[in-house]
């Protein structure tokens, strides 16, 4: 679509999203054994036909910036792009980017040298699969300034996102910041949705401006810095804002909870994003890799990826990442392994020059059960990893616990017989 550029927000410093954003961004979060979270807003731009994208970093941004920089690269025909724009300091503005208006606000020289007549809008730790094509006809169709994406919730989510209210023909009337109260905020939905108990609609933080009112809004407010708690606010009162309804799977990677839970779902038999769709494939960096090698382990509902190598052990509704060594008659279980950047047996004078234990991967007779393992952790053998006493929050060695998962962050090495 040669009328439309995309905007997709690095986002700030991933507090909420720490340890895995200790050292780096949040759309850089290795997702599905080999993916990073970034992949899915740049895929879902592609499979939709939009070619320009931009993506705004500022924060822990170089292992984003070089994975962007050797996955997507587009032929000269088509004459596309997925380039960073990273935070600067200008004659116009000394300060980096205050929120997310600000960051499209202060990218505006470098997006607005394009021929483009609308502006989409995305972020880039969300897991969801969506042709953007659709939303574009609706906004044309509805004669809208801006729409909205938004997703149909019930009450008891309500509370964490920015709630929608709508008339009859999707236009929105009302916007309340995680409201406490939900009397009368109530929209239309479909039937399936109102009997589900779905009928808040949430913003997806995904929107569609056209592209020179967008330009001069951002001018005109200057001190506006936040899309959600007031672009659209402001928007909605002045012009025609409409909403999107979205009923397919939508994740907000923006909790340690809610990326263990979308990371397990990954793994179910019939989980609620598709990874195996032709039509809206997710793309990434290709490493060719080595097929896993499976010597005797038993595997239930878990996604195993690339050259990885299992011994004699036991993986139940888990994720194993890229190049993860596993030892004999160890357990893992509900656990999210994020892998390895080389393999254990590559010394330093093959391998590349990166942090990290000599020989990353996860020992015999070891178990390890509701944890998230990052990348390059040495974990060795007759270890315990699992939160046994239902602890919510912790801030150990070499060890967190948030929302009472446990996390290794890292190029950690966990010693032999250690408990945790």
């Amino acid at each position: 679509m040669t009328d439309c550029a995309a905007i997709i927000l690095g986002g700030g410093t991933g507090s909420r999203l720490f340890p895995l954003t200790l050292l780096r961004s949040k759309p850089a979060v290795p997702l599905a054994g080999k993916y990073r979270l970034i992949d899915v807003p740049v895929s879902n731009c592609i499979n939709s036909g939009i070619s320009k994208i931009f993506v705004l970093t500022q924060f822990n941004s170089a292992s984003l910036n070089r994975h962007l920089a050797h996955t997507y690269r587009f032929d000269d025909y088509r004459r596309g792009f997925v380039t960073v724009l990273a935070a600067e300091q200008t004659q116009k503005s000394a300060n980096w980017f205050q929120g997310t208006a600000d960051a499209v606000r202060q990218s505006i020289p470098h997006v607005a040298v394009y021929r483009h007549e609308h502006v989409l809008i995305l972020s880039g730790d969300q897991l969801y699969s969506m042709d953007y094509r659709k939303l574009l006809d609706s906004h044309v169709d509805s004669k809208a300034t801006v729409t909205v994406a938004t997703i149909p919730v019930t009450a008891e989510e309500a509370s964490a996102f920015g709630i929608l209210k709508t008339d009859e023909y999707q236009r929105i009337t009302e916007f309340h910041e995680k409201p406490q109260d939900l009397t009368g905020k109530e929209s239309p939905v479909s039937a399936p949705m109102k009997a589900a108990g779905r009928v808040y609609l949430a913003s997806m933080g995904i929107y569609v401006f056209n592209s020179e009112l967008l330009f001069k809004i951002l001018n005109e407010e200057p001190d506006h810095h936040d899309f959600g708690k007031q672009i659209i606010p402001h928007v909605i009162e002045r012009m025609r804002v409409v909403s999107y309804p979205f009923e397919g799977y939508w994740s907000d990677i923006g909790t340690i909870r809610s990326y263990y839970d979308a990371s397990l779902m990954l793994a179910d038999s019939q989980p609620g994003y598709n990874l195996y769709n032709p039509a809206m494939r997710l793309y990434t960096h290709a490493r060719m890799l080595a097929p896993a090698r499976i010597s005797g382990a038993k595997l239930t509902d878990s996604l195993v990826s690339e050259g990885c190598a299992i011994g004699k052990s036991e993986v139940t509704g888990s994720v194993i990442g890229i190049r993860t060594q596993i030892g004999d008659h160890t357990t893992i279980r509900n656990s999210v392994v994020l892998g390895a950047d080389y393999y254990p047996w590559h010394g330093t004078e093959i391998r590349e020059r990166v942090e990290g234990p000599e020989r990353p991967g996860i020992g015999d007779n070891s178990v390890i059960e509701g944890a998230i393992v990052d990348k390059n952790v040495a974990i060795g053998s007759r270890c315990i990893i699992r939160n046994t006493e239902g602890v919510q929050e912790h801030d150990g060695q070499d060890l967190y616990i948030r929302d009472g998962v446990v996390v290794i962050p890292k190029n950690v090495t966990i010693p032999d017989e250690t408990v945790i």
